[in-house]
């Protein structure tokens, strides 16, 4: 199973500018837990999560968001994704055509494909997600 096959293709992004405040409310407004954030011409550089709402300081998105993405492409296996998840700690993984947006895996998004009875060769337990 490859990213393409469990990612959300739908992605809520935001922007180095959006405030503190509406970060939060976007959160809430969607039921999520974190973003990709991109620049005017739509790249991606860098994630925010309500981890960095929460343990950075700052008025902006900018100024807490992390600015090492760690992404992958369409056809990416989910178990590597998985690995990816683990060593880096992160909840969340941008996928990427070039450097178009395409999608988001997130750990629900495994889990999810897990529950459906989809064949997924864990490296590590399941739990350790």
């Amino acid at each position: 199973m490859l990213a393409k096959d469990i990612m959300t293709r739908e992605v809520t992004t935001v922007t180095p500018d959006l405030t503190i405040q509406e970060l939060a409310k976007t959160f809430a407004q969607h039921k999520i837990s974190g973003v990709p954030v991109v620049d005017a011409n739509g790249k991606v550089t860098g994630v925010v999560s309500d981890g960095d709402i929460l343990s950075k300081k700052g008025e902006r998105v900018g100024s807490v968001m992390n600015k090492q993405v760690i992404s992958v492409t369409e056809d990416v296996p989910v178990e590597n994704i998985a690995d990816l998840m683990i060593a880096h700690k992160i909840n969340r993984v941008p996928v990427l055509s070039g450097e178009k947006l395409v999608g988001i895996v997130s750990r629900a998004d495994i889990i999810r494909a897990i529950a459906m009875g989809k064949h997924i060769a864990m490296h590590t337990p399941i739990y350790d997600l």
